[in-house]
């Protein structure tokens, strides 16, 4: 079975690791300190903040712009449940916007209609390695005095107008988890150029103390471990090449796929896609619904997966936040979309059996 995901560890971040172990710092230690400078660097930003995943990102981040009871925060349908998790642990409550049925990221024309007096923020998702549209999204919040925070959870390394994601937004937001294009096992990282909000989440994640055993905020414990800072920054040195092995095995497969009714993932202009999911549609032209495809391809030795098969706003914790019908692309893609593997691991025998599987369909 060729998996839908697959780790790339080796003997560097064992080696790494097993310093730590063998240094005896293994809570937030000097690993960590080197990983978030380094990050920052690759970033863009004046300041990286390690977390534990990057949920605690999500958290900490909107914490530090200020969301907090009874604020509304925007966000997209479609996406992992954590963007919008991480709202309601502010207290806040999330406005559910809609996607664009092309590069699945939200829809940045429909925000202005649901700003109100209580927005105190956006979240905007480059989901799946593709950035939204930041440009309209950044000038909307400039506008109205509210923080954008960028879910760049699925996206390490990708640009919009050759910029890195999480550099342009009031703050950026990245996991580590192991399926992400780089991984510490688990682990986060908040990214920004405010002085302040940096200040505020470095007290946040560490039982809001402002020095040791001053505490002046409610605060969390979201530390990195150094073993995690270890085995990043090994991973961070990798990411180019993980990438760029993504990229290509992702032109691989829009190149090759011809099943009918199968599209494969389109790219918006003016930014990079680093496939952390190559992300299919499933329409009615093809001959299999999406879920008997999977089985399909399943039986053919290729692994899939669907990102994301409820749209936020019907999860049951979150039914009727929206209006009804507001987010009628999510829930439609909820319906047809599949994840094909594009991992760094695969070689070309393995993409030519997945291209083979996937154009048997049309056979």
């Amino acid at each position: 079975m060729i998996p839908i995901a697959c780790p790339l560890l080796g003997d560097e971040e064992a080696a790494a690791a097993a310093n730590v172990i063998r240094s005896g710092m293994l809570a937030t230690g000097p690993e960590v300190a080197a990983f978030e400078q380094e990050f920052a660097t690759y970033a863009g930003v004046a300041h990286a903040i390690a977390v534990s995943n990057g949920t605690t990102a999500l958290h900490a981040a909107l914490l530090g712009a200020g969301v907090g009871p009874g604020d509304e925060v925007i966000v997209p349908s479609f996406t992992f449940i954590a963007t919008a998790t991480a709202v309601s642990m502010c207290g806040a409550v999330p406005v559910f916007v809609d996607v664009r049925s092309d590069l699945f990221t939200l829809e940045t024309e429909a925000l202005p209609a649901l700003v109100t007096p209580l927005t105190k923020a956006i979240v905007g998702v480059h989901l799946f390695g593709q950035p939204f549209d930041l440009g309209p999204a950044a000038d909307l919040c400039a506008d109205r005095g509210i923080a954008l925070i960028e879910d760049a959870a699925q996206a390490h390394g990708a640009t919009w107008r050759g910029r890195m994601v999480g550099s342009v937004g009031t703050a950026g937001c990245f996991s580590f988890y192991p399926t992400k294009n780089m991984t510490t096992g688990e682990g986060g990282m908040v990214t920004t150029d405010d002085d302040a909000l940096a200040a505020r989440v470095r007290r946040l994640i560490n039982h809001g103390q402002a020095e040791k055993y001053l505490h002046t905020d409610l605060g969390y414990n979201y530390r990195m471990t150094d073993i995690g800072g270890a085995i990043g920054r090994v991973q961070l040195r990798r990411l180019p090449e993980f990438n760029a092995r993504r990229q290509e095995n992702g032109a691989y497969l829009s190149a090759h796929l011809e099943a009918p009714g199968v599209v494969p993932p389109v790219v918006g202009d003016d930014r990079t896609h680093v496939y952390h999911q190559y992300v299919v549609t499933v329409t009615d032209d093809c001959p299999l619904s999406r879920d008997d495809l999977a089985a399909y391809l399943r039986d053919r030795g290729v692994g899939t997966a669907v990102h994301y098969p409820i749209p936020v706003h019907e999860q049951p914790l979150y039914r009727g936040a929206a209006r009804a019908g507001a987010c009628p692309v999510a829930a439609d893609l909820a319906r047809r979309v599949l994840s094909l593997p594009v991992h760094p691991g695969l070689g070309a025998t393995e993409l030519d059996a997945i291209v083979d599987a996937v154009n048997g369909v049309g056979a």
